[in-house]
Formats: structure tokens, sequence, C-alpha cells
């Protein structure tokens, strides 16, 4: 026998209580699976053993404990709760107190009162869910989750009888398509008014990213990661998107180095800093874009390189430009942000000439990369280079990348004290940070003023939607210099050691794992490719069309539906409306469902008129076995098919498991061969 067949059979054989107890196990299980990775380790382990205890006792048929037993667990999850979290308020500790709870519950299920309050702790278990992702692969578990309550559901009112689960789920998909217009109006109409429309998240739990400081070997880490950063679109005809190569998403800038990690610029730097923003010039035309930035608990706003002008976000959101060219938002980016902006490829900013500010990109700690500043004095010593200025030096050092034997590597090992001279002279081998500081710091020992800015390089075109994707295996460290007449400027180190990484956007990859070699043995890379860019796109859409649906596309809804200066009191008025029309036509609905003849009453009046015109004339009272025992004594083996027809048209209502329906029973109503009149009266 197969195991799906044993599994059906098994099912059969269980007591109605035990199979959906069984099933609405099942169903918070798959609800509080998602957050497992959420709740701390005990309250998993707490809640899978409540379940699997539950369901022991279920299947074996034994007693519930007593009260003293789950008082004392409460009582524990309590202090457990509190050791952990410090508080019993807030997301992290009210979801724990609840799956706790509902895993609790499913202890005390007496009674359909007990199984309310189970559906209840359910139905709140799965929409919390949402305080920690929103994204379409949780939606999508979440939808079945809700199907599955709902099932669970209709099984508590249907207490006679033993329905099947495929009964009840088709029900709850009724149910389920019969809600959805209501809901997708809500959707639509609800007022969304920020900051109370959001979902807030805690700050200690930011998503891996970038960093307001850089340890020489962090980004690498990046690379490990390929999930998406952002995504952009290109609109035209405002701007043609420019080469991959150019596409440099500028995010922290860091000035001060302290022989191993670089950090963003204190007050002293942004003080010097503030006087280059009156030097900031752009020319050529602007490419206009749309990015969609994945939330990362950073106030940064990634545009590319470089946008004077503020981007245009959604209502309740504001930005300054800090001055370093990079745009910051005022508060955390906690979920998914849309924006537009314009920025120029071409652009000059910084001080022209030499000032006492820009001491601060020079320094160095004392003592750290001697052999560096050697390196640096040598060059600075060549006369051909001296009479070429910063320009001069900064190709030579180029040069020295290009063919000093220097490669680019995902793992270059642990750099120690002096990064820099490990670099230049001894592993000659590290990823874009590596590359970029130690370059950094050569500049800085000629005298150079240099800084590192991290951000993102590149992208892939998605064929799907037509979108830009920027992952976090995309992060990047470039490196920019002052020189005189022109300000800062970009220089990428890292494509003169790899010229494939800037040019041809080919990226090192982690090794691939055992899953992941052994899906590619079965998938080609090209149906691979595909697969994912179908479901990168769906993602997308996703992003765009329902956790970006904000304040500003509702409002731009009711301009095209004819409203000259709409507001939120418009849209209230309208949802209004629509649930005004759709509560009246519901009651006109059941008012004549109310009024129509119960189809079953109909038959049964039908097989009555039949039963009158071959002389059988009975009061319209009795009930189909009746009408057929006295068929029977009235007519004998000539009324044996009405009795039969009578016996199932009985069954259909009171037993529905039978084989008998009432569009059947009316087929075989026409055909029916009816006992011909006789004249003898009925007993």
């Amino acid at each position: 026998m197969k195991p799906s067949s044993r599994l059906a059979t098994t099912l059969a054989s269980m007591p109605r209580d035990t199979r959906d107890t069984l099933f609405l196990l099942g169903v918070i299980a798959w609800i509080v699976l998602p957050l497992t990775g959420h709740l701390p380790p005990w309250a998993t382990a707490i809640c899978l053993a409540l379940l699997a205890w539950r369901g022991q006792l279920a299947w074996r048929g034994r007693p519930l404990p007593g009260r003293w037993v789950i008082g004392l667990l409460l009582t524990l999850v309590l202090g457990a709760t509190l050791l952990t979290h410090r508080t019993i308020l807030g997301r992290d500790a009210g979801v724990t107190l609840i799956v706790m709870l509902l895993g609790l519950k499913t202890l005390e299920l007496h009674g359909r009162r007990d199984a309310m309050v189970v559906f209840f702790l359910g139905f709140f278990t799965l929409l919390s869910n949402f305080f920690f992702s929103q994204a379409l692969p949780v939606a999508a578990a979440m939808l079945l989750a809700l199907l599955g309550l709902l099932a669970a559901l209709v099984n508590a009112h249907m207490p006679v009888g033993r329905p099947p689960l495929a009964q009840s789920l088709r029900m709850a998909g009724r149910m389920a398509l019969l809600g959805a217009p209501i809901m997708a109006a809500l959707f639509v109409l609800f007022p969304r008014m920020a900051p109370l429309w959001g979902l807030p998240t805690d700050m200690q739990n930011g998503r891996t990213g970038l960093s307001d400081d850089m340890r020489v070997g962090n980004i690498a880490q990046l690379a490990l990661d390929d999930s998406v950063a952002l995504r952009v679109r290109f609109l035209t005809p405002r701007g043609a998107p420019p080469p991959q190569h150019q596409l440099y998403f500028r995010g922290p800038v860091l000035g001060q180095f302290d022989g191993r990690e670089w950090r963003a610029g204190d007050a002293i730097h942004l003080r010097a800093q503030a006087a280059d923003m009156a030097r900031f010039e752009v020319e050529g035309e602007p490419i206009a874009y749309e990015a969609t930035l994945e939330p990362h608990q950073r106030p940064w706003l990634l545009v590319l390189d470089a946008a004077p002008t503020p981007p245009e976000l959604p209502e309740g959101t504001a930005a300054r430009m800090s001055p370093d060219l990079q745009w910051v938002a005022r508060r955390p980016l906690t979920s998914v942000l849309r924006y537009r902006a314009e920025s120029y490829p071409q652009f000059r900013y910084g001080p022209r000439e030499r000032s006492p500010a820009l001491a601060l990109y020079t320094a160095l700690p004392p003592g750290s990369n001697p052999r560096t500043r050697a390196l640096a004095a040598e060059l600075r010593a060549d006369p051909r280079l001296a009479q070429g200025g910063t320009p001069a030096l900064v190709d030579a050092v180029l040069q020295r990348l290009r063919t000093g034997g220097y490669a680019y590597t995902l793992d270059p090992g642990v750099y120690g004290e002096h990064t820099a001279d490990e670099f230049w002279f001894g592993r000659k081998e590290g990823f874009c940070e590596h590359i970029a500081s130690a370059f950094a710091v050569l500049m800085r020992a000629m005298d150079v003023p240099a800084r590192i800015v991290t951000g993102y390089q590149g992208g892939d075109l998605n064929a799907v939607d037509g979108y830009w994707t920027v992952r976090q295996s995309d992060a990047h460290a470039w490196a920019e210099v002052w020189i005189a007449g022109q300000g800062w400027v970009r220089v990428d180190p890292t494509g003169a050691v790899a010229p494939s990484r800037v040019g041809q956007l080919q990226r090192l990859r982690a090794p691939q794992g055992l899953f992941a070699g052994a899906v590619g043995t079965v998938i080609s890379p090209g149906m691979a490719q595909q697969l994912r860019a179908v479901w990168e796109a769906m993602n997308n859409g996703w992003n765009q069309w329902v956790l970006n649906y904000t304040q500003g596309r509702q409002l731009d809804l009711l301009r095209a539906l004819g409203f000259s200066a709409p507001d939120w009191q418009d849209l209230l008025r309208l949802l209004g409306t629509l649930v005004g029309l759709t509560a009246g036509g519901g009651a006109l609905w059941a008012l004549w469902e109310r009024r129509r003849t119960d189809p079953w009453v109909r038959l049964l009046g039908q097989a009555r008129t039949r039963l009158a015109r071959a002389g059988l004339t009975l009061p319209a009272h009795l009930p189909p076995r009746t009408m057929a025992a006295r068929a029977q004594a009235q007519f004998g083996a000539d009324g044996a098919p009405a009795c039969a027809w009578l016996l199932r048209l009985e069954q259909a209502r009171y037993a529905p498991l039978a084989d008998a329906n009432l569009a059947q029973l009316q087929r075989d109503l026409r055909r029916l061969r009816w006992p011909r009149h006789r004249t003898v009266s009925p007993p």
C-alpha cells in the first residue's frame, strides 16, 4: 500500500475529535514555524513540545492535564519571558507570550469555547509574523495558514456527523474568495497615515549591509550575501541608464583611519566638509531613475553619484544631504522604501585650492605601515612624478597595482596591524576594501588627501520586469583623492587589479555548498538564472504594488477617478460608500435567499405531486421515509423505484456523506418510472 493510501486509511479510521485536533495542531505549527528565527530558543522548544504533547494525548485518547499543570507552565513561561526580554511589553516579548499562550491553550481544548480562544490566538499569531517580515514567501505561507484556520473553524461549527476535511477546506476557500473583494477594497482605500501604518522594528535587528565604519575585511563578508539591496528602474526619456561600470551607488564616506579601521568623519571633519558643499557643481544631462530600497535599519538613501536635489520620498519621509554628498533620511529605514531621484554622472565637488581642512585627510597613525611610508617617500622623490603632481602619483600607484602581481580574492586571510604593508609587500591579494584601504594609505603617506567611499557598484538587469537588481554581494569600496583645481575625484583601485570586477561586473562567488552543487547537476545554470529572475520579478511586484502602496499612490488613484484635490476624507467617503453598497447588496441577497424555496423541499413537493397523479395523495408534513412506506403499501413492487428515490432524498438532507446530491436527484426524478394510477385509497 502506498504511503498516501496508508495515511488516508489511518485518518479515516480516527475518531473525528482526534482527526480535527491533529489538523488544528498542524496548522498552529505551520503558523509558528516562520517565527522560530525570532523567538528565544527556549520558547521555540517549549512551543513544539506542547504541540507534540497535545498531539500525543489526542492520538492515544488520554485526558488533558489539570489546571495546576497549566498554571505552573504559565508561571514558568512568564518568568522566562521576563528574564529574556526584561519586560512583557513590546514586540519581541509580546510575540513570545502570544506563542506561549497559544501552545498552552491547546492543552485546554475541552469545548467549543476553548476552541474559539485557540482560533483567536491563532489569527493573532498569524498576523504577528508580519511584524518581522512582509516578504512574499511569508505572505504566501500565511495565506495557507489562514485557509487552514478557516477550515478548522468550519469543522468546529459542524458538530454532527463526520464531514471530510476536503469539504471544510472547500468551504474555507469559498469564504476567503467571498471576502477577497472586501479585503481588496479595504487595502486600496483605507487611509494610510504614517507613521501609524508602518510596522516598527527594533534597531538591534538590523540586516547585514553597509556600516558607518569599515574594518579591513568586513565588506568581503557581504560578498557571501546574495540578497537584494535595492532595485532600480531607469526612467525615459529623462535619461538613459549609464554603462554598468559607471553605476556607483554612494553610501557612507569614511575619512578617519586608526591603522586597521576606517570611520565616518567626526564633528571636525564635518565642519571642514561644510565648505565643500558650496563648490558642488554638476554637468551634462541628469539620469532619472526610481529606486526601491530594502530595509537595512540605517538612515542612508542609496543614490547614484551624484544627486544635487533631494529624492522624491513618500509622504512623511524627509532626507538631507550630508557634507560628503550622502543622502540621509531622518530616521532609520525599517521598511521597503521607494523614491525617485536624478543624478549627474559628471560632477565636481570640493575645494579647488588646498586648505588647512584637507590636512585631516592626510593623517595617519604614528608608526603605522612603515614600509608603505617608505614607498611613498620613494615615489615622491621621483622627479617625473613630482612634476606631474597628484594625477601622476595616482597613475603610478595604479600602474603598480596592474603590474605588481596583485590579486583580487574573496579570502585573502586575516590582516595584521600594518594592513597596507601586508598588502603592498606581503600578501599582495585582497578584496575591494583591502585594495582601497592600501591605496588611500599610500596616497596619504604621499601627502595627498584621500578617503574611502563605501556603497554598491554595478547591478544585473532583470529581463522579466526591466529592473536593475543590486545585491549585497555588489557592496564595494573605492577611494576619493583631492586634486588641485578639480576637488575630490573618484579613483577605483580595484579596477586596476581586476578590471573585470568593474568593467564586466564579474563578481567573486563563494564556493557552492553540497545542496547547491546537487541542484546545479539537475537544473542547468541558464534555467536556474531564469527561474531566479522570475522569482525576483514577482518579489519586486509585491514590493511595488503591495508593500509600497503609500498614501501618495492612494491619492493618485482618486485623481484618476476624477477627484480634483483628494485627501484622506475623500478616501473615507469612498470607502464608506462601497461598504454601504456591499452591505446593502448582501442584505438583499440574504432576503432573496430566505424567500426562495428550499431546493430539497421543492424536490419533495414534486415527488408528492407525482404520487398524487398516481392516486396517492399525501399531506404536506410527511417526511420522505413515511411517504416511501405509504407508497410501498399502496403500489407494492411498482412503487419500489419511487421508494428508493425518496430514501435517497432523505439521505441528501440528513446524511450528506451518502452518494446523493440534489442535482443528481433532480435528473433521476425526471427519468423515474412512477406507478400507474390506482383508485385504492391509502390505509
